[in-house]
């Protein structure tokens, strides 16, 4: 498992063999986020987006995004 970090929000990725693709999902949010890459370079531009756009709703919306917890 392989962890990711950015703008204080944090992921965990998995490898899905079937679809010979990186799967990740941000973890400490109750929403459901989650991005996609075949290579690392695609993982991360897309969690960075997932995040951006993440931070983006919740501005449109007015409502605070949530903070997750650093880990202990």
């Amino acid at each position: 498992m392989i962890s990711m970090a950015y703008k204080g929000y944090f992921a965990q990725v998995k490898f899905d063999p079937r679809e010979n693709i990186f799967v990740g999902h941000v973890l400490g949010i109750s929403d459901r986020t989650s991005f996609h890459g075949e290579t690392v370079t695609e993982l991360t531009d897309d969690f960075r987006q997932a995040v951006d756009h993440y931070l983006e709703d919740c501005a449109k919306s007015g409502c605070d995004p949530q903070i997750p917890h650093p880990a202990k």
